[in-house]
């Protein structure tokens, strides 16, 4: 398959998209402090998102002629995030959210969108841009949270 290198690529994200799933309800179940109500109701806003997300990336890999990966062993082994630690307090869960969605938009910059662009694939660099346009947001808004800590 001659786009072996960008179903490969989408394998990954797809990994980073499941591991930050399950760790926005960990965030979502263990947070705690003064921004209770707002960081919980965050939290599960992003894994509904991530949720949609990793879904629209399984579904372009099938779309594309690959197969996406399908088991939590086979996600942990691709994923280039850490996992949750359940008793992060709230500024280190946004640092670590910080360095979580940078790492994907890092990726679909370094790699992602000139894989789909040497393929001609515009419905995957179209997938790739609005992903890095929200998850930019996202780290916006995140960095604001943390000047008022």
């Amino acid at each position: 398959m001659s786009n072996q290198q960008l179903v490969n690529f989408l394998n990954q994200e797809l990994s980073n998209f499941t591991v930050m799933y399950v760790k926005l309800h960990r965030y979502h179940w263990f947070v705690q402090g003064k921004h209770f109500f707002q960081l919980h109701s965050l939290f599960e806003n992003l894994y509904n998102e991530m949720a949609e997300d990793l879904d629209k990336i399984a579904e372009r890999v099938l779309t594309i002629g690959g197969k996406p990966l399908a088991t939590m062993s086979k996600y942990l082994e691709e994923t280039t995030l850490v996992e949750a630690q359940a008793d992060d307090k709230e500024k280190e869960i946004m640092e670590q959210l910080i360095k979580d969605y940078e790492q994907i938009v890092r990726e679909i910059n370094e790699t992602g969108r000139n894989l789909a662009e040497e393929q001609q694939d515009q419905p995957t660099v179209d997938l790739l841009n609005d992903l890095q346009g929200r998850f930019e947001k996202h780290l916006w808004m995140f960095r604001a949270y943390l000047a008022y800590e």
